[in-house]
């Protein structure tokens, strides 16, 4: 008897066995057939790319376009080879990244404060409402001059001219999220005794935090461009230093590698915060 019932549950052990590889098979193909789509895309951009600058080199090679207006592909890694070599364009990279960092943390940071703020006082946030909007409505770049004025005209100046172009979208988009967190969610830890605080941390900030992410990510290129506009004011280094001087002395060369060299570090400063996203999605 003792050995006829320990038969069954191997049984019963082999069924579930087999029902689980055959869903883990189906879960296989699945990983395996979003992989493909993944590693498509990803060919797809490098191949775009390669047949863009196979084109515009053409182009140039054969006199179709004016290469003093567009540059070419080569023109441009030579003079990016001798920026290089000299080492004068990781000094200007050096810069222009310090400057983008500091303006992105210090927009980011204020912005998602002011929307906790906002948040937390509900009077506050129907008091500046319309002011948030109308400063969300001014142009920056024409604001620029006037921050680098009171900021100062170096690497304070700039920093705050990026900070300033990201910390009103921020402070709206984080704000209007976390007013849109499903109210049942509140309601119930309100019920168990929980105090502000801890309706913020638990249940806010989690529930936003894709979309804090999302901000982040628009952030860099904002930063960037608040960057780039302060460096023409008022730089004597740093990626739009290169770009304006550039345009001023009529060397387009330099004027493209600026912009090639900026959209290199933004897309890598993309995907690092692409890879912080997967972290906490993760987490």
């Amino acid at each position: 008897m003792y050995q006829e019932s320990s038969k069954l549950p191997k049984v019963e052990n082999k069924d579930t066995m087999k029902s689980d590889e055959h869903v883990s098979k189906e879960q296989l193909e699945y990983l395996q057939s979003i992989k493909r789509e993944k590693r498509f895309i990803r060919v797809s951009q490098i191949l775009f790319l390669i047949i863009f600058f196979s084109l515009w080199q053409y182009a140039a090679s054969k006199g179709m376009i004016d290469t003093f207006l567009t540059s070419s592909p080569k023109a441009i890694w030579d003079l990016m080879f001798k920026f290089i070599v000299d080492g004068s364009l990781f000094n200007h990279l050096y810069v222009s990244t310090m400057e983008t960092i500091a303006g992105f943390f210090l927009g980011t940071s204020i912005g998602i404060l002011v929307a906790v703020f906002l948040w937390w006082s509900e009077k506050v946030a129907k008091i500046f409402e319309p002011y948030l909007v109308i400063l969300n409505s001014l142009p920056k770049t024409a604001l620029a001059p006037i921050m680098i004025l009171w900021a100062g005209t170096g690497f304070s100046g700039i920093v705050v001219t990026a900070a300033s172009i990201s910390v009103v979208v921020t402070t709206m988009t984080v704000y209007t999220g976390f007013m849109s967190v499903e109210n049942d969610k509140i309601v119930l830890l309100r019920t168990f005794g929980a105090n502000k605080n801890q309706v913020l941390r638990k249940v806010i900030i989690p529930a936003n935090l894709p979309l804090i992410v999302s901000v982040i990510k628009v952030n860099i290129g904002l930063s960037w461009i608040g960057v780039i506009v302060g460096e023409f004011l008022v730089s004597k280094a740093g990626i739009g230093y290169l770009i304006v001087y550039g345009s001023q002395v009529f060397k387009l060369d330099l004027v493209m590698m600026g912009v090639f060299v900026l959209a290199v570090i933004a897309g890598l400063m993309y995907f690092f915060a692409a890879w912080i996203e997967k972290k906490l999605i993760k987490y």
